[in-house]
């Protein structure tokens, strides 16, 4: 994808990976911990002057793609190229120490938790001057002078008397603002907001959107806006992009997004918004279980064991079947668990990610017959379960019981509309 004049940052393949440490026997034998892929091939083009919100889930990859494109955490490979009004474009995944500091200028951040960020013992004068003091910008009276006029911009009025206070001494509105003072003071063009409200009352939350909405127009920024909160998402963003253990699922302009989501995972977001009139008994169908673990996503589509649409080719594995197995367990009674656990164990042979596999009876327990029938039973008792879609045989054989699952089909991103969504719903073009 080629960048284009009023391109302000190009994200291209970015993956950002990080290694688990695991016990210390494994790490003394040498034995592999996994790795989560936190950010895992994400590819975005964001214009000068757009909001771009990055919504989903705790643990989707957001707030890590929202600093690597900071620098502040490593990218493990891709890009991440900023290019200035006037200028070619910088590599920020490849820039370190000063090279690095010196596009704080350029690039700032506003963080979640406003309290955190604000050194309590420092005052607001010292706290939001302190850009000014590290970049060398500007010293003495003058300094006073711009942190004055940023505490203005910011609604902090008069500014003469925030300028001794300390963060303890403020609301957490007021340390919001503050925080957006000392972001703005070096007069950057590109802002990464991480949950700049979740931490607000409620009554605050529009009042220090619109102020960013504000800074925007007066100031010519362009916003990354982090958040889990699609409501705010939909007032405050040109366009959303969805995020799902580490990659984007769908993306595209606000307003379609909310009118006709197109991801299965979207759709379901959606429907989670609380509705604030108590007579409308709206159905969630919220998706079922938990998000999977980031340092082993399933294959296919990510979203597929949770995702009531999915099809045969949508990634179904062993590891499916496991999952299925260990929450029929969860409904029968106790003699029936009894039995069939001592009959197929912990069902070790189902943690992988192969095409097929065969079930046996745990330690002679049993024998392919009584597994068949404990396989033949789940299935009758939920014959619409996706999973079944995407398993092509069940057989018995002389060991035990072979299940054979469909292959995957590509997930990338395909276009639907004016949005893009990484689902084998909606074919990829010709």
């Amino acid at each position: 994808m080629p960048t284009k004049p009023d391109d302000i940052l190009a994200i291209r393949d970015l993956e950002v990976h990080f290694e688990q440490s695991g016990s210390s026997l494994s790490r003394l034998l040498g034995r592999p911990s996994g790795t989560v892929k936190a950010v895992d091939g994400i590819n975005i083009t964001l214009q000068r002057g757009e909001v771009l919100g990055l919504v989903g889930e705790s643990g989707s990859g957001k707030t890590t793609l929202g600093r690597a494109i900071l620098g502040l955490v490593p990218a493990t490979s891709g890009t991440i190229t900023y290019t200035p009004p006037a200028g070619e474009g910088v590599d920020i995944a490849t820039l370190k120490g000063a090279t690095l500091r010196s596009m704080r200028q350029r690039l700032q951040m506003v963080f979640q938790d406003p309290s955190a960020a604000l050194n309590p013992s420092m005052t607001l004068e010292t706290a939001i001057g302190h850009p000014l003091v590290i970049h060398k910008v500007a010293s003495g009276e003058e300094l006073r002078q711009r942190v004055i006029a940023s505490l203005e911009r910011v609604g902090l009025s008069p500014a003469e008397q925030f300028l001794s206070k300390y963060p303890s001494d403020l609301s957490g509105g007021q340390k919001q603002r503050a925080v957006m003072a000392r972001a703005i003071i070096v007069g950057p063009e590109l802002v990464v907001a991480d949950e700049p409200v979740s931490m607000l009352d409620m009554s605050v939350r529009a009042k220090v959107l619109q102020l960013m909405l504000d800074l925007k127009r007066d100031l010519g920024l362009t916003y990354v806006y982090v958040t889990h909160d699609l409501a705010t998402a939909k007032f405050f963003c040109d366009r959303v992009a969805i995020m799902y253990l580490g990659k984007i699922v769908e993306i595209g302009p606000s307003d379609e997004i909310f009118a006709d989501p197109k991801h299965p995972y979207t759709k379901s977001l959606l429907k989670a918004i609380p509705d604030p009139d108590p007579s409308k008994a709206i159905p969630r169908d919220l998706p079922r279980g938990e998000i999977p673990d980031a340092a082993r996503p399933p294959k296919g589509c990510s979203f597929h064991p949770r995702c009531p649409m999915a099809r045969n080719d949508c990634g179904w594995e062993p590891r499916d079947l496991k999952s299925l197995v260990e929450e029929h367990w969860t409904t029968t009674d106790l003699a029936t668990f009894e039995r069939e656990h001592e009959l197929v164990g912990h069902l070790v042979e189902l943690n992988t990610s192969a095409g097929e596999v065969v079930v046996e009876p745990h330690r002679g327990k049993g024998s392919p017959d009584d597994v068949w029938a404990m396989f033949s039973a789940i299935k009758d008792a939920r014959p619409d379960e996706p999973l079944w879609r995407g398993v092509t045989s069940m057989e018995k054989t002389p060991a035990g019981v072979k299940f054979v699952f469909a292959p995957s089909s590509p997930v990338n991103l395909r276009a639907s509309g004016a949005s893009e969504v990484a689902c084998v719903l909606y074919p990829s073009a010709p």
